[in-house]
């Protein structure tokens, strides 16, 4: 006891040490200035660059700056020397070649021909392909691949083509951290990962050369996962805007004359805006009560879902960015509804009749309270939606365990939509029930809205119940209909001593 008691200052000081110099080195930055070389246990290699455009100087001042003696092969040294930094040595394209032991491959592929006579130089080499395409799938074979098939006696590396000019100069505090890169050899990648490592990016190791084709798609594919989102917007909107048009604009033009085509820019908008807010909060929370009735009705999680719910379900995000987007105009919209010429008139028009004693009193309670309730709930639901919207930033949920982020995205979010819900009904009130508000024959705009809530809530109130949540809760533990698992405490061998190895599940 006298020797442990004797060895624990030495262990607590020791660890008060580690912790203070891990907290030193925490604090440093990742990157420097420009010309700042680090102190890092850097392999003593040379780094060849064949090219001399805006992503070679900089992709060259980054390697400097990690650490790497740079040396930039050029047709041209004499002319292109003044572009790059001093630190930097400028030669022809074959000495660099000779020299170096891993180069950068900064060309566009039309020109990789011209490195024929360079083979020599290039034999037993990593070259680092860093080329883009301008069209996704441009060709059967990568960029990377046919470069592989011309020099055979190279080794080939796809990496740094999803990461740009600006982000090697800024470093990894703008634009993406990420390098994807993918090699036939696992010693190359390796090396290869540890310079992107000690640039201060994020290397993801892809594997063999074969992924190098995706890995050329990625820079060129424009929001794939917003394509089909943006089109259920575009759409909602058009039948929206449309369906209003023709309640708002045409029914009284044709039936009383009025031209009131002065509503097209602002009013019919402000109509659609929320109809397509709604629907598309709606379709959020839809392909979830879709998923718990699929595993209700297999009586197990490990069974796939249809793809089309599947892909939907991955596309939650984009479809409440896009209602919080449509959420937002609505209340811009709204806001300036007020400062319309049109607006002014009919408030002097009012006041003018008020004045000759055509009205005594234009006071309504009903409709008061109806006004105020409406805002109410119209400006708690925007709250609820500009939380969603800000939890869901990469940099916010990260902040996040999942406890407290499945509570605001899954809990707070159906909130917003029975906030929203209670919304519309208030501003629907008694127009449903009116006559005079079926345009021919069309019912109002917010009742063709609350088809889809109507089925996700009471959808989403049988989930709640106490027994189809308990049998839910189950399932997404693992337990699944008509298998039964055996458990028995260590030691119990007497019990355990008839099972045979067919007929007991092993946890």
């Amino acid at each position: 006891a006298v020797g442990h008691m004797a060895e624990r200052p030495s262990n607590l000081y020791e660890a008060q040490q580690q912790r203070r110099m891990a907290k030193k080195e925490m604090i440093k930055p990742l990157l420097g200035d420009e010309c700042e070389i680090h102190n890092y246990s850097l392999q003593k290699i040379t780094v060849g660059i064949l090219g001399t455009g805006d992503f070679a100087r900089s992709l060259a001042t980054r390697l400097v700056c990690s650490g790497y003696d740079v040396i930039v092969g050029s047709r041209y040294p004499k002319c292109n020397e003044s572009l790059f930094p001093s630190a930097i040595e400028v030669t022809s394209q074959r000495e660099a070649t000779n020299r170096a032991n891993i180069i950068f491959v900064a060309m566009h592929h039309e020109h990789y021909s011209t490195l024929n006579k360079l083979r020599d130089g290039l034999m037993g080499k990593i070259l680092v392909d860093v080329s883009n395409n301008v069209e996704v799938n441009e060709r059967e074979e990568s960029n990377a691949e046919r470069l592989a098939s011309m020099f055979p006696e190279s080794t080939i590396v796809k990496g740094f083509n999803v990461i740009s000019a600006w982000a090697l100069q800024s470093g990894a505090r703008d634009g993406s951290k990420q390098v994807m890169i993918c090699s036939n050899s696992q010693e190359a990648r390796c090396m290869v990962v540890e310079i992107a490592r000690n640039m201060g990016f994020i290397p993801l190791d892809l594997g063999l050369l074969s992924s190098a084709k995706e890995i050329e798609n990625l820079p060129l594919r424009l929001f794939p996962s917003w394509k089909m989102p943006i089109i259920l917007t575009v759409v909602l909107f058009v039948l929206f805007y449309v369906y209003s048009f023709i309640r708002k604009v045409i029914h009284p033009y044709v039936m009383k004359g009025q031209n009131v085509f002065y509503k097209i820019p602002i009013d019919v908008v402000n109509v659609a805006l929320p109809c397509v807010s709604f629907v598309m909060l709606s379709l959020v929370y839809l392909p979830g009560v879709l998923a718990a009735l699929f595993q209700l009705r297999n009586g197990t999680k490990y069974k796939r879902f249809p793809c089309w719910l599947d892909q939907w379900l991955q596309q939650r995000k984009q479809l409440g960015l896009l209602s919080f987007l449509c959420a937002a105009l609505h209340a811009v919209y709204s806001l300036c509804l007020p400062m319309r010429r049109s607006a002014r008139y009919q408030l002097l028009n009012a006041a003018s009749a008020l004045s000759r004693g055509d009205k005594k009193n234009i006071w309504v309670e009903e409709e008061v309270w109806r006004m105020e309730i409406y805002l109410f709930f119209g400006i708690l639901a925007i709250g609820m939606l500009s939380l969603l919207a800000v939890t869901s930033l990469p940099s916010v949920a990260n902040s996040l365990n999942w406890r407290e982020f499945n509570f605001i995205q899954s809990r707070l979010g159906f909130t917003a939509l029975v906030v929203s819900t209670l919304h519309v009904l208030t501003f629907g009130w008694r127009k449903a029930f009116d006559s005079t508000q079926y345009k021919f024959y069309l019912p109002p705009t917010f009742a063709i809205t609350l088809i889809v809530p109507c089925i996700v809530l009471p959808a989403k109130a049988y989930l709640f119940l106490p027994c189809v949540n308990r049998k839910l809760k189950r399932i997404r533990r693992g337990w699944e209909t008509g298998h039964q698992a055996k458990f028995h405490e260590p030691g119990e061998g007497s019990s355990v001593a008839h099972f045979s190895v067919e007929s007991t599940s092993r946890v």
